[in-house]
């Protein structure tokens, strides 16, 4: 059933599929014959020149490859049967892992295959071309093409094979971390020998730069592995399905697949032993340290001023009758009460020099007159003995 619905689709419809899952630019297609070194017939498949990239179907209803050559890669390109119509062309793709040959039943088909990959390869058109006018102008418009061509996405390299269920390297930022460098047949033992691990498995495909999933899926008969292909292209990576499914990474393939079978899947993390007991480290031995030295401080000779030993200029003196006003200090009570004494008592001597005249032992005489008009004696006798205040 699924063959007969394969056979009813139209010719535009599985073009259209090719180019979604390719997501690259035909530039020529045909029936070929192909063998690689471990195969000892040729296979015929339908194949189709997509940018750099020659894809191989098993027919030309076929709407997904079943083999890809990345022609980036070709090292040569050797002519192995003479040019002549009556014999098939045959000539042979040196690639870094292997030599595949392609055969065409005619040799004006091979000799359009040869000039169309070596002009991808190499960029311009070959040179001693067996081609009419009319297919050397759809080479330079191929060339024209493929120099516009700017591929949106790198694809990432490979990292380096694990060792098996032993390395401790850890896969590259951009891989998911279910991702082994193993075989299917690594994949599949894997998984059914630690299923508490997980049952989801990253790993590189066959065909050079793609990957594949291998999966363990469980049903009623028991537990199941199957493998998906995911094919590396220049707008992100594609889902081998019914029903292809393109993704910008490899974390999104994973993703999808998750979300496709309800989080039943579980990527396949390798389980890292923990240490369950904490160690206390011996304490320090204790070591004697001496006190630090610490430098006297050395203080130098004060200098003594050349200045000190001079004399200083007298104060001017004040001039015959001018009050200076002295410098008060700050006395306290006592100090001030005697001042005032000694004050007053320097007054009433000034006075007594300016009215009377002193004489030890002796009075003066005064008249006066009083309120009758008469007038009145009397003498003042300053007593000598009598303590002043």
């Amino acid at each position: 059933m699924m063959e007969s619905w394969t056979m009813s689709k139209h010719p535009r419809i599985i073009h259209k599929r090719r180019e979604t899952i390719t997501a690259l630019p035909l530039y020529y297609s045909g029936n070929l014959l192909k063998k690689s070194p471990r195969e000892k017939d040729f296979k015929r498949f339908f194949g189709e020149l997509r940018g750099s990239t020659l894809f191989l179907y098993t027919s030309d209803t076929q709407d997904t490859y079943t083999e890809s050559l990345d022609l980036d890669l070709l090292k040569n390109i050797e002519l192995e049967s003479p040019h002549t119509k009556k014999v098939p062309a045959i000539f042979t793709l040196a690639l870094p892992l292997e030599e595949v040959q392609l055969k065409m039943d005619n040799a004006e088909t091979g000799e359009e295959w040869r000039c169309y990959i070596m002009a991808v390869v190499n960029k311009e058109i070959p040179k001693n071309l067996q081609m009419l006018p009319g297919q050397k102008i759809k080479l330079e418009e191929m060339l024209s093409l493929e120099k516009k061509r700017d591929p949106q996405l790198q694809r990432p390299a490979l990292p380096p094979r694990p060792s098996f269920l032993k390395s401790k390297d850890t896969p590259a930022p951009d891989m998911p971390a279910c991702f082994f460098n193993v075989t299917r047949q690594e994949a599949e033992k894997m998984l059914k020998e630690n299923p508490e691990n997980g049952n989801i498995i990253l790993r590189p495909s066959t065909m050079p730069k793609n990957y594949a999933l291998t999966i363990i899926q469980k049903t009623r008969s028991g537990a199941i592995p199957k493998n998906y292909r995911v094919t590396s292209t220049s707008s992100g990576f594609v889902i081998e399905l019914d029903t292809p499914m393109t993704v910008r990474s490899l974390n999104d393939v994973l993703k999808y697949f998750l979300e496709k079978t309800e989080y039943r899947l579980r990527p396949y993390i390798v389980s890292q032993p923990y240490d369950t007991r904490i160690e206390v480290s011996p304490p320090p031995k204790c070591v004697s340290v001496p006190p630090p030295i610490v430098p006297r401080a050395q203080v130098a000779p004060m200098q003594h001023s050349q200045t000190k030993n001079k004399l200083l200029p007298p104060l001017p003196k004040p001039d015959e009758g001018e009050y200076v006003i002295p410098d008060e200090p700050m006395l306290d009570d006592q100090m001030m009460k005697k001042a005032q004494v000694a004050e007053l008592q320097a007054v009433l001597q000034m006075r007594k020099k300016e009215n009377v005249s002193v004489e030890t032992g002796k009075g003066e005489e005064s008249t006066y007159e009083n309120g009758n008009g008469e007038k009145c004696n009397y003498k003042v006798q300053w007593a000598t003995n009598r303590p002043m205040l």
